[in-house]
């Protein structure tokens, strides 16, 4: 019997209280029978500037993460959270090449995707949407800032319980995304992977023209891209498609 041929592997690392981004990746996926995705959870409840809210990032615990991930053969490993978003890009560059020196597998974050897309796409100027409290949106456009990234508008729902963030819902969304895609920024950006802003991308996109770029939907794009397969559907956000 032929063997059969083996599908892409995708190793994520997820907050523990995120209860989005598994069944949002899978959907996004859709009927796809060529990828497969692996995850491993790590204990993240709360989001705010505060060291009790950083030790729940620490690369030790993230290292260990992966290389479990890496014991299931995956192709490329995603911490899938935007923690360095108000950490520093560079906070995350190191944390990627400590996962692949330990485990010698490709590796991305939310937030390395991000600065990934927003180079492949040419964008510098975006609207900032998250769930978080205002001064961590601060944080996040100093962050951008020092890559390049100017956010012209922002909005934050002013939550910090990290279980909260996948409770809110299309319709609390729509306003603000329409207030923000009233900037014309060069890209919609929904900042939160346990947020479900993939569900309004291509509404957004066709009521406003503004390209809408999902944590998720970002995520998984670069993780498909890192391990050479096919990458998604406009409907995710058509920026992603090609």
């Amino acid at each position: 019997m032929p063997s059969e041929v083996r599908k892409t592997r995708i190793g994520m690392i997820v907050p523990s209280s995120n209860t989005c981004l598994e069944p949002q990746s899978y959907r996004i996926l859709a009927d796809r029978d060529d990828v497969t995705i692996h995850f491993t959870r790590i204990p993240v409840t709360r989001i705010a500037l505060d060291d009790s809210s950083d030790k729940q990032f620490d690369p030790a615990v993230m290292r260990a993460a992966a290389e479990l991930l890496a014991t299931a053969d995956v192709d490329v490993i995603a911490w899938n959270g935007t923690s360095g978003s108000w950490l520093g890009a560079d906070h995350d560059r190191e944390l990627v090449g400590e996962i692949v020196d330990s485990t010698g597998i490709p590796a991305t974050t939310s937030t390395l995707a991000y600065l990934a897309a927003f180079e492949s796409f040419g964008t510098e100027r975006i609207g900032l949407f998250t769930p978080y409290t205002a001064d961590v949106n601060h944080s996040i456009m100093a962050s951008y800032e020092r890559d390049g990234i100017k956010t012209i508008a922002h909005r934050a729902l002013g939550l910090s319980d990290n279980e909260s963030f996948a409770r809110v819902t299309d319709d609390e969304m729509r306003p603000g995304s329409l207030e923000l895609a009233a900037a014309r920024p060069d890209a919609l950006v929904y900042l939160c992977t346990n947020l479900y802003g993939a569900n309004i991308a291509a509404e957004m996109e066709a009521e406003t023209g503004v390209p809408v770029l999902d944590s998720v939907a970002v995520t998984l794009w670069h993780c498909l891209r890192l391990a050479g397969s096919p990458l998604l559907a406009p409907r995710w956000g058509r920026l992603l498609a090609g």
